[in-house]
């Protein structure tokens, strides 16, 4: 078992002010693979300490000097990937090619992103009545960052803060701390200069919260859960710090019968359950034209029928393990309310697949008959569970798909490219996916109302980290 007790403060492992053991658990063996130590506020504060002192110097690197500081983290990225997939394999239970074909792959595309904006970022200009706005980075960040996708929010915040000439203290999850540490090597081995970057793991009731009330910290990124993002923007209120949130979804996916309906149904529900459903923008809300509905309903049920849940460590195209004892009993309570709420249970259900009594498994689930008042279609349940709406009219579907609290990602397949741009322009999402495409390393990735404020990616994810000042001339 790994002893990983320490954290990185000013270019350093250091050990904790006081050691609170906590052991990381392999998802899919239910056996610890590592101890880590949960961090203070002491600990905390010694990390802004040592961003805050890294600050002035880091700030003023020209624009070349950072876009050569990320070239070196891609360098060095790269060399370790395999390590960096095989990790998140062992503490979240990715499977792996999932790993190595997405979880770690985003630390590349995502980086590459903002070295590509960070190119042409214009951090000073002249406006036509001759003042100069100039653009700096905003100070000491405090980044907070989940356990579905580590890499991905890693870099999300971790890429524009260097990008802008911020210095920073990362907490991640505690439940996937291992990544973290990897990568604070990784950046270490790169160049990164010492206090611009530190990792303190810990609980967020305590040290996260230390970070949003600290008044050294210029800003809060955080990504994770709404309750989550409440915490951190109320405790960051007292220091009016800039607080930017990547929160929860429930997101729609809207299909209308003049679409392929086999090849839209089959690529929608098999999104919802890779990650084993835990991801933020999974469409877990599937709304069906009536007169496709019937179809949709059996081809869902077959597809998750088909899907294999197996050891995230073995090669192969299956699903894995969620990712702790806890996420599991809130899934299986959800598909229990379904159940209990009159939805009609296609496949799968509560309990674990068979010949999986080890691992927090969890079978794939589709509800048919769902409406949109039904607690499994206004929870996100960040599970392998799918649920299916009818509709009857295009207006009726664009309703029902805005009337959640949510309004992270939407989809839509039609054969109509008029409908899907006038659907498109109604939808009240920060991303509107049509007929199976993707936005693009460095478009902007964030939501309207409950899933949160502010982008990620790109020239719009540095845009965050940023303060403006006007200089007038004599």
């Amino acid at each position: 078992m790994l002893d990983k007790r320490q954290f990185f403060i000013n270019g350093a492992w250091v050990d904790p002010i006081k050691a609170t053991d906590c052991e990381v658990i392999n998802p899919a063996t239910e056996q610890p693979i590592a101890t880590i130590s949960m961090g203070s506020e002491e600990d905390a504060n010694a990390a802004v300490l040592a961003a805050k002192a890294a600050f002035p110097s880091f700030s003023q690197t020209s624009k070349q000097e950072r876009i050569d500081l990320l070239k070196a983290i891609m360098s060095v990225y790269k060399k370790r990937y395999q390590e960096m997939a095989d990790i998140i394999t062992k503490e979240m239970g990715a499977p792996k090619l999932l790993s190595e074909n997405a979880q770690a792959a985003v630390g590349i595309g995502h980086l590459q992103g903002f070295i590509d904006a960070l190119n042409y970022y214009q951090f000073r200009q002249t406006l036509p009545n001759g003042d100069i706005i100039q653009r700096e980075g905003i100070g000491v960040c405090g980044l907070i960052t989940p356990w579905n996708w580590p890499m991905n929010q890693m870099v999300l915040k971790i890429a524009p803060a260097l990008a802008t000439g911020c210095t920073m203290v990362l907490k991640p999850s505690e439940l996937t701390p291992l990544s973290a540490m990897l990568y604070a090597d990784i950046l270490h081995e790169a160049g990164v200069p010492k206090g611009v970057f530190n990792l303190i793991n810990g609980e967020g009731p305590v040290v996260g919260s230390a970070l949003s009330r600290h008044p050294d910290v210029q800003m809060m990124s955080f990504t994770g859960s709404t309750r989550g993002g409440v915490a951190v923007s109320k405790d960051a209120a007292e220091t009016v710090k800039r607080v930017a949130l990547e929160l929860g979804g429930k997101s729609p996916n809207i299909i209308f019968a003049d679409s392929d309906i086999k090849a839209a149904v089959t690529r929608g529900t098999r999104h919802v359950f890779a990650n084993t459903g835990q991801s933020c923008n999974a469409p877990t809300r599937m709304l069906v034209e009536r007169a496709a509905y019937e179809e949709a309903m059996q081809i869902a049920a077959q597809v998750a029928e088909q899907t294999q849940v197996g050891d995230p460590a073995e090669e192969g195209r299956h699903i894995g393990p969620l990712v702790s004892a806890l996420q599991y009993e809130r899934v299986q309570s959800l598909i229990q309310k379904g159940i209990e709420e009159g939805a009609t249970l296609l496949a799968g259900g509560t309990g674990k697949p068979e010949g999986r009594n080890v691992g927090y498994f969890c079978k794939p689930t589709v509800f048919g008959n769902v409406n949109n008042d039904m607690t499994i279609a206004r929870e996100e349940i960040f599970g392998p569970v799918l649920s299916i709406i009818p509709f009857d009219s295009e207006e009726e579907a664009i309703e029902i798909a805005n009337d959640t609290p949510y309004g992270l990602a939407a989809y839509m397949d039609t054969g109509c490219e008029k409908r899907a741009e006038r659907v498109a322009n109604q939808l009240r999402a920060g991303m509107v996916r049509i007929n199976g495409s993707d936005i693009d390393w460095g478009s902007p990735f964030g939501g309207y109302k409950m899933s949160g404020n502010g982008r990620e990616g790109g020239h719009f994810g540095m845009d965050d980290f940023l303060e403006i000042k006007a200089i007038s001339r004599p």
